[in-house]
């Protein structure tokens, strides 16, 4: 172990996905693993890397932003990341991201761009960029992020992961920077469901045990998620569904009303995470010297009007949709389209505005509607080294169900 650990830190600290390490107290983590008669647990020992705007005692939170370089250092672990200590994983360090989570594509201009492992050329999603690149680059066996409007589910599926979002109130977020509030949420990353599963337990404090295979039925929607999606996307999605039939899930294609109403009221009014990450970060506008100009242009976007309405309608069209899935759970591509170009981005600031709102179209409609999701990798997409994504999701509070159904269907997804 520590040959193998020196050389994951010789690793992170030459890697773009990685803001800070926590070299010594890795070795001193590691050291205590090794001595341990009995593991504590699944995650005894595993090399673990934290999104960087979770507190980490002895590091500061720089969430991505050359605001934050001198930062107060945190005096103690947030709850989740000492959860995960008890556990016996091993922090490795801070993992770089969209500057102050506001992005999908996952590009940061102040710490560098990290590098999507399957296509160095292509982006690696967002926000939670370096810890996707962590885990797709071999350098840990499980990393930490925060999902807001997409930023577990799309990096996940761009370096062909998998990646868990949970409901908001499952895990405790203090000592975690908040972007929105209402819709922030603990999200892990991993290369198998079974670290999936252990994380989720050990982030809440809770002994890791195995989730029980249960039937279930899947909800297909009829409409853009399905629909409106790059040929090749649409094809490793409708193998996917394939396998599934083939395995004996039940899979129905159908309308979901509320999911249409739901996307209808945010092309009109906006975005609620919008609107609260304008309350949170909206003064940068104000100086807007060394920020990200993506950030700027999307804080600049916000229009105080629909917040009203859209508040008004999100318990109503929450309960609808649980509803009329009727404990289903819903299936659809995670993403549109396979990860973009990164130069084409950097050249044109119109172009990166719009491809991220395209990013983010899917997973930010689920997120305003409350459902915690797992992306799971399928299928080969026709660009070097890609892959395809199904995206599991259930009504909010399911997370148990969720991870039981997703644990189920990862092995016949391969």
């Amino acid at each position: 172990m520590p040959g193998e650990l020196r050389s994951a830190l010789r690793r992170a600290g030459e890697s773009s996905a990685f803001i800070a390490l926590t070299g010594e107290r890795a070795l001193r983590e590691a050291a205590a693993s090794a001595a341990r008669r009995q593991p504590l647990g699944p995650l005894d020992g595993m090399p673990v890397a934290w999104k960087d705007l979770f507190d980490v005692e002895g590091t500061r939170s720089t969430n991505g932003s050359a605001t934050r370089r001198d930062a107060p250092v945190a005096v103690a672990d947030a709850p989740v990341v000492a959860n995960l200590a008890a556990a016996g994983a091993v922090c490795l360090g801070k993992t770089n991201l969209s500057e102050l989570a506001f992005s999908g594509l996952g590009l940061n201009p102040h710490f560098g761009n990290p590098v999507n492992p399957l296509a160095p050329d292509r982006v690696p999603g967002g926000s939670s960029s370096g810890s996707a690149v962590a885990v797709a680059d071999g350098i840990v066996d499980l990393a930490v992020g925060t999902d807001t409007s997409g930023s577990v589910r799309v990096p996940a599926a761009f370096c062909g992961l998998v990646g868990f979002r949970s409901s908001v109130a499952r895990h405790d977020r203090t000592g975690m920077l908040a972007l929105s509030p209402s819709f922030d949420c603990v999200g892990v990353f991993a290369r198998d469901m079974a670290h999936v599963v252990a994380a989720d337990a050990a982030l809440r404090g809770v002994p890791a045990r195995p989730v029980a295979a249960e039937p279930f039925r899947a909800v297909v929607p009829a409409g853009e998620l399905v629909e409106d999606c790059a040929p090749e996307i649409a094809a490793t999605f409708r193998s996917a569904l394939s396998t599934l039939e083939k395995s004996g899930v039940d899979v129905e294609r159908r309308p979901l009303p509320a999911l249409i109403e739901a996307q209808g009221l945010m092309d009109r009014h906006g975005v609620l995470a919008v609107a609260e990450a304008v309350r949170r970060y909206g003064h940068l506008l104000d100086r807007p010297d060394g920020i990200d100009p993506l950030v700027l242009r999307r804080l600049s976007r916000y229009d105080p009007a629909g917040e009203p309405v859209l508040r008004a309608a999100l318990g109503p069209l929450r309960r609808r949709l649980a509803g009329e899935l009727a404990g289903a759970v819903l299936l659809c591509p995670t993403v549109r389209d396979p990860a973009p170009p990164v130069a084409p981005l950097l050249a044109d600031l119109d172009r990166m505005e719009s491809v991220n709102r395209r990013v983010l179209r899917t997973t930010m409609l689920l997120s305003y509607l409350g459902l915690p999701g797992v992306a799971l990798p399928h299928g080969a997409l026709p660009h070097a080294g890609l892959r395809g994504s199904v995206l599991l999701s259930v009504p909010d509070g399911g997370d148990d169900r969720l991870l039981a159904v997703a644990a189920a269907v990862a092995p016949l997804l391969g």
